[in-house]
């Protein structure tokens, strides 16, 4: 699977790719036919990579290069190639853990940081359907059971001291994602930074506020702490719905290049505050007033789900599961020591969700302030409209953060966001 380390790193556009493709036997017989003939398609809309598609008389591939920059950015800031390693080694993890909910991995080159994967098809990307108004009947079974697997089993509940710091050292080199995110998401949205970004004139005062809130930046500053301090397991570390691709029958989750060993709450607050935001977005897509309206209520119901179909499966293999070095048995023995691990395990998870609730409130106003928004709201067209909508996020946001001890249980962050709905900010300009 994984393809030699020699030779120079170049950038592969279509001539280039498919001669390389076609020296790959395994590769060149999925996908069948004359590679001259092969269709191939770049359509790579993130914000960091070359991903392309391609097609033979036999079936399909994926193909991903990482570039050494930002695509986002372009050449002014580079970025190691060796993101493409740690995403490998992720998705490499993950099929293991979570059979099924990751692509499958075709081939690999570390010198040309490529990876090729199983094209996902009819698959969508989960946040073009969300704006679309679209229900996903699997998503719930299907992020639980891999957000509870993948944190759970690389975590020290399952795993012995040596092989965690071992999992840690193996990720450890992936720092420049990891300072993409520390800065992007926990410092520059709360200060002037020249990649900021948000929806003027009408929210500069709101920006304005977030610079000037200390209270907000005390309690960013505590997530970011713990962000940089708290190798609790291994994270996807970009989980949100631009990296779940899904149909109703089935979930995938892509794109794992920003994995490393983090706090546990990151990886769940996004897929919360992605929920959250497509639920504030969803006004600013209405054809007619209140069209989309039980489309909005099955995302709340969803977002309450993720967070208590994620606790159950995750307490369901630490109770069952359970063979690493923290919470030995041996301390807990009798009936008397199952009933004290019991309500540790419940503190544990409430602890858990305070971390969930604060990370997906940072996940939030990065995408409205920072340099990297959601298409949730940018493609809300009318700017007024958008901005009544990231307003409101915001609004519910800061709350999460600021005043966590007002959300002990996920129907206080719905609840919350439900009462917002109607709410009518002031806006600049």
């Amino acid at each position: 699977m994984t393809g030699s380390r020699t030779g120079d790193y170049r950038i592969l556009q279509e001539a280039a790719l498919r001669d390389y493709l076609a020296g790959l036997p395994d590769i060149k017989k999925l996908l069948g036919g004359e590679p001259a003939v092969w269709s191939i398609t770049e359509v790579g809309d993130g914000n960091l990579n070359l991903v392309f598609i391609v097609k033979g008389a036999s079936g399909g591939i994926a193909v991903k290069q990482a570039l050494p920059y930002v695509r986002l950015v372009g050449e002014s800031w580079p970025l190691p190639l060796s993101r493409a390693h740690y995403e490998y080694l992720a998705l490499s993890r993950q099929a293991r853990l979570a059979p099924g909910l990751v692509p499958a991995l075709l081939h690999h080159n570390e010198t040309l940081a490529l990876t090729v994967m199983e094209l996902l098809e009819p698959h969508i990307i989960m946040r073009k359907g969300l704006i679309a108004g679209t229900r996903y009947p699997r998503f719930v079974d299907d992020i639980t059971t891999f957000m509870a697997r993948t944190l759970f089993f690389t975590s020290d509940l399952a795993l012995i001291a040596a092989e965690k710091k071992e999992a840690i050292a193996s990720f450890a080199g992936n720092h420049a994602l990891c300072k993409i995110t520390e800065d992007l998401i926990f410092t520059d949205p709360y200060r002037i930074a020249e990649q900021n970004r948000w929806t003027a004139p009408y929210l500069d005062g709101l920006a304005a506020s977030l610079r000037e809130d200390m209270e907000l930046h005390v309690a960013i500053s505590r997530l970011k702490l713990k962000f940089m301090s708290s190798p609790e397991a291994l994270l996807h570390g970009d989980l949100h719905t631009g990296s779940i691709m899904v149909t109703a029958s089935e979930t995938r989750v892509i794109d794992p290049e920003f994995a490393f060993f983090g706090p546990m709450g990151f990886d769940v607050g996004a897929v919360l505050a992605n929920l959250l935001m497509a639920y504030f977005a969803s006004a600013g897509h209405e054809r007619a007033a209140g069209e989309r309206r039980e489309f909005e209520t099955w995302l709340l119901e969803t977002v309450e789900q993720v967070w208590s179909e994620f606790a159950r499966r995750f307490l369901d293999l630490w109770r069952s599961e359970a063979s690493g070095d923290a919470y030995p048995v041996s301390l807990f023995a009798g009936e008397k020591g199952a009933m004290r691990l019991e309500a540790e395990r419940q503190a544990y998870m409430q602890r858990l969700f305070i971390d969930t609730v604060g990370f997906a409130a940072a996940k939030t106003i990065r995408r409205i302030f920072g340099l990297a928004h959601n298409i949730d709201f940018e493609l809300i067209e009318d700017p007024r409209k958008r901005a009544i909508s990231e307003a409101r996020a915001i609004r519910l946001a800061r709350g999460m953060m600021v005043e966590a001890a007002a959300f002990r249980t996920i129907a206080d962050v719905t609840g919350a966001a439900r009462k917002l709905r109607e709410w009518q900010p002031e806006l600049s300009g």
